[in-house]
C-alpha cells in the first residue's frame, strides 16, 4: 500500500477547525504537563492571534489537513502534525518548506517535549539557548534551537 502523497499550502481561514484540532491533540500529546485550563487558554490563542497572523503552511494529504507550521519570519511558532500521521515525514516535509523559504530557522521548544527535542536534533537543530520559565512566567524550561540552513531563501 502507498501513502498518499503531501501537498503543502497556505492557510485558508476555512482550515481553522482542523487545524485547531490537529494542534489541540498534538499539544496534548506534546505537552502533558499543561492544565485543560492552561490549554484551552492556549487554543484560544492559537484561533485568535497566531493563526491568521503567522505566515501558515499546511500540509495536506487526500484533501485534508494533517499538519501545519507557523512562521514569524525565521522563527518557526509552531509546528503541529496530527499524532495519528507521526512518524510519517510530514513534521519533516513541514520545516523543509519552512527552510526553502528562510534559510536559517530558530525556536523555541519545552525541554520536557522530549519528542519535540529529539526531532528537531535529527533535522540537525542545535541547542542555542535555555530559559527557565515560559512566556506566561511558568517555571517550565524552555530551549532555544537553531538550523544551519543549508538551504537558501527563495
Amino acid at each position: 500500500m502507498t501513502t498518499p502523497a503531501i501537498a503543502i499550502r497556505p492557510y485558508e481561514a476555512s482550515d481553522t477547525d482542523r487545524l485547531l484540532a490537529i494542534w489541540q491533540a498534538a499539544s496534548l500529546k506534546g505537552h502533558p504537563f499543561f492544565s485543560a485550563d492552561q490549554i484551552a487558554q492556549q487554543r484560544r490563542q492559537v484561533a485568535e492571534i497566531y493563526l491568521p497572523k503567522a505566515e501558515t503552511w499546511v500540509a495536506v494529504r487526500s484533501g485534508g489537513a494533517v499538519g501545519f507550521i507557523g512562521l514569524i519570519d525565521g522563527f518557526i511558532g509552531g509546528l503541529f502534525v496530527d499524532p495519528s500521521a507521526h512518524g510519517q515525514g510530514i513534521g519533516r516535509l513541514l520545516v523543509d518548506h519552512a527552510m526553502k523559504l528562510r534559510g536559517a530557522l530558530s525556536l523555541e521548544v519545552y525541554a520536557l517535549n522530549t519528542g519535540a527535542l529529539a526531532f528537531y536534533r535529527r533535522l540537525g537543530f542545535e541547542e542555542v539557548d535555555r530559559r527557565p520559565f515560559d512566556d506566561n512566567g511558568l517555571p517550565l524550561e524552555l530551549v532555544e534551537l537553531r538550523s544551519g540552513g543549508e538551504t537558501e531563501p527563495a
